[in-house]
């Protein structure tokens, strides 16, 4: 069984960031990082921004990265925005084959009728 490889886990959760552990409270908001905290907190390196947040049972202060909603939303947007101009490439790419494609079509009608 694996109930055995777990215990060395548990009994180090001092090392563990006391929020994956313990009851905790923001105690600042989801907020971006500043140049110096993105330079020496890897907190902020997953998403740009972190909260502080304090736990309840060791009262230790810590950082936590977090997301927020406007970030979210702009990932969105960038998201949307490229699904959106790729489809415009793709239409334009679309409209400008069939165009050549009626050309085509037309240039043989009128050899066929030339050549009646």
């Amino acid at each position: 069984g694996w109930g055995w490889h777990l215990s060395p886990l548990l009994v180090s959760t001092s090392n563990l960031p006391c929020w994956l552990v313990e009851e905790f409270v923001v105690a600042e908001e989801c907020a971006p990082c500043s140049n110096f905290q993105a330079k020496t907190t890897p907190e902020c390196g997953s998403t740009g921004y972190v909260e502080k947040i304090t736990c309840s049972s060791s009262k230790r202060n810590e950082l936590k990265s977090c997301r927020s909603a406007l970030m979210e939303q702009h990932l969105f947007w960038k998201f949307e925005g490229a699904v959106v101009g790729v489809a415009l490439v793709f239409a334009c790419l679309v409209i400008v084959r069939q165009r050549q494609l009626d050309r085509k079509a037309l240039e043989k009608v009128r050899k066929q009728i030339e050549s009646i």
